[in-house]
């Protein structure tokens, strides 16, 4: 990573949001909280009309993912963060990859939509663009290029989309990724923090970890090798296995397992990067 960038730090900009993650993950060791029940309740207590402002402002359209599936989003991505800042590989990394990881958890899911009965199979790639639209704002260093290309490379990540057949969902087009990832680069630079955090929200879809759970467009190999290095990987690793613990904090046996896979499948990573 670039280090002689200073990253804004999640947990200034967003002071009450991070006291009320460790808050949460106090109580969720001590047990006082023991179901998905349980956690809603907390979250929708937090998320007064005032916090929620807050939230906006630092990320437009979280209100809106917030009264999305009557919630269920607000509240996985809440999960989201509490899995994350327990897991002992976020707990390895570098004070500064830790405030890369939590920007990326914030923005993941921020444009994901309620489609009845169906999964929002693009959305990662709808999120990555507010991504790279939003992080100039909050103090993120980006190149001379970024304004003159934010609009034509946000039509075309957010345009990114095929259909397998005339049945099916819309997924995400890879064969779009050499130009939207060259864009990315070409706004932020190389390895910068918002490169990486863009690329994060971008890819965090993108590789299969979850037996049960297959990805609609995962990355072939050579696709992996390509698009994540060596300064990403520990990011997508914590976000990858920290959106698993998002939908399964309150079930042990699947959460050893789906963790287990998780690592197994980014040890593969690891392996084909650094060939």
């Amino acid at each position: 990573m670039n280090a002689s960038q200073e990253i804004p730090s999640f947990d200034v900009l967003l002071p009450d949001l991070n006291k009320s993650i460790l808050e949460l993950i106090k109580d969720y060791r001590a047990e006082k909280i023991n179901s998905w029940e349980e956690l809603e309740e907390r979250v929708n207590a937090f998320f007064t009309p005032e916090r929620m402002d807050e939230v906006e402002s630092i990320v437009p359209g979280w209100r809106k993912m917030a009264s999305s599936s009557d919630g269920v989003t607000l509240v996985h991505v809440m999960c989201v963060f509490l899995g994350l800042v327990m897991l002992p590989e976020f707990q390895n990394l570098s004070p500064e990859q830790q405030q890369l990881a939590k920007w990326i958890v914030l923005f993941h899911d921020v444009e994901k939509a309620h489609v009845r009965g169906r999964k929002d199979l693009t959305h990662a790639f709808r999120s990555a663009v507010l991504t790279a639209g939003r992080l100039k704002t909050l103090g993120f260093i980006t190149t001379e290029e970024h304004e003159s290309l934010l609009d034509s490379w946000s039509e075309l990540t957010v345009s990114a989309v095929t259909k397998l057949d005339e049945s099916s969902d819309y997924i995400q087009d890879n064969h779009k990724l050499p130009s939207i990832v060259e864009g990315i680069r070409r706004m932020f630079g190389e390895n910068t923090p918002a490169t990486l955090i863009t690329e994060g929200v971008l890819l965090h879809m993108s590789i299969d970890v979850v037996e049960d759970y297959p990805q609609a467009a995962p990355l072939r190999d050579e696709e992996i090798k390509r698009y994540v290095n060596t300064d990403l990987v520990p990011l997508l690793k914590v976000m990858m296995l920290a959106d698993n613990e998002g939908w399964v904090m309150f079930d042990p046996e699947d959460r050893l397992k789906q963790r287990n896979q998780t690592l197994k499948v980014f040890e593969n990573v690891e392996r084909l990067i650094s060939i």
